[in-house]
């Protein structure tokens, strides 16, 4: 049994995370990492490899192949063939290799938005032009506006950018969504990049996740499917994920475009994703556990602070968090001033909201939650 609730003190030990703010006292909930200890199991593989001493170059093994088309198959009924897959250090080059790899230089990319930021980014370092569509809210879930996503296509654009799970509305979609979105692409001949990064944190009980590329094999043709181990277990700076690729032309296309640029990924990387997947899902259903009790709490305490609202969320350790009662001028200072440390809304294309991590002990969480009321009332008594 893991102790989520043990604190780990990750100060002085590089972290992008904990070491954004120096030596102030603000909590740092913004990087989509988590403050857990990973498994057991992958801490086990990563010391026995380093017992072995040599660090070559590595291939992945034909066993960690074997066990994600085994896994797609008993979790999300999605039959893969091993060799669909392509290997990368992280779900963001898979995002800017997908722009690379579709249309020409000055071809449109579109994607809805608030979405992850490299999602904006992506399109514009790969000199593609960027179009970006709203969100709405339907009742509590933040969905795709799928009229004004058809509207923006325009006979430049090429490629279409989804997150599901998504972040930072931490929604799940349905299949009647998936198949929606799907058609559209099929009708405006877009390829579709699915990051699906998130899809092991699904919160709410009755809700499955569905790879958009399970719906239909042939339409799975125009999909790429961006994974990894690296947010559930959390292993992020082992630089290991992993895109599905059913069509060998785009494929072919995907590693073209990747050639000479983007490394192999390490050969710890490739150990931690094979004890993931082999050897953690006692310890994940754990992990659900915590978060959806973290969550459950975050929501209820949330609605609480005047000023702030949260509605229910699906997936993810990530909150999306409307604070535009407040009317800051800067949000994020204003947080930061508080002791808290959150993602800047502006930053996913929506600057009303900010995004906070839940992914640590509920004692920090705890913490954080009280530094915020307190500047609330304070600032509302001032």
């Amino acid at each position: 049994m893991s102790d989520f609730d043990r604190p780990i003190d990750r100060r002085f030990t590089h972290s992008l995370k904990w070491e954004k703010y120096g030596d102030k006292d603000i909590l740092p909930l913004w990087v989509a990492d988590t403050d857990f200890m990973a498994p057991p199991a992958i801490i086990a593989a990563l010391h026995e490899r380093i017992e072995h001493g040599v660090f070559g170059y590595t291939l992945v093994s034909d066993e960690l192949e074997a066990i994600i088309a085994q896994r797609l198959q008993q979790r999300y009924r999605w039959t893969i063939r091993p060799d669909w897959l392509v290997w990368m250090p992280g779900m963001v080059s898979g995002l800017n290799i997908a722009c690379r790899a579709t249309g020409q230089s000055g071809s449109g990319v579109i994607s809805p938005k608030p979405v992850y930021p490299p999602f904006m980014s992506a399109p514009s370092l790969s000199d593609r032009q960027l179009i970006s569509t709203p969100m709405v809210a339907d009742g509590d879930r933040w969905v795709i506006d799928f009229d004004a996503l058809e509207q923006a296509i325009t006979p430049a654009c090429e490629l279409l950018l989804f997150c599901n799970p998504h972040n930072p509305g931490g929604t799940v979609y349905r299949r009647e969504e998936l198949e929606r979105l799907l058609a559209i692409c099929t009708r405006h001949d877009l390829v579709l990049c699915s990051d699906e990064i998130h899809c092991d944190l699904i919160l709410e009980p009755g809700i499955e996740h569905i790879p958009l590329a399970s719906l239909d094999p042939e339409l799975a043709k125009r999909t790429i499917t961006l994974m990894a181990p690296s947010k559930t277990y959390n292993i992020a700076g082992l630089a290991c994920s992993f895109a599905v690729i059913p069509d060998p032309a785009l494929r072919a296309r995907f590693r073209r475009v990747m050639k000479g640029i983007v490394p192999d990924v390490n050969l710890l990387g490739l150990t931690a994703a094979l004890a993931a997947y082999r050897d953690c899902e006692p310890w994940s259903q754990q992990l659900l556990a915590y978060l959806r009790g973290n969550r459950d709490y975050l929501v209820e305490e949330i609605n609480r602070i005047p000023g702030l609202s949260l509605r229910p969320f699906e997936a993810t350790y990530l909150a999306w968090i409307d604070v535009s009662a407040l009317a800051l001028d800067n949000p994020p200072a204003f947080f930061e001033a508080a002791g808290v440390g959150l993602s800047p809304g502006a930053d996913f294309g929506d600057a009303r909201f900010m995004r906070l991590n839940f992914g640590c002990p509920r004692t920090t969480l705890e913490t954080a939650l009280s530094r915020i009321r307190a500047a609330i009332e304070g600032r509302v008594q001032g």
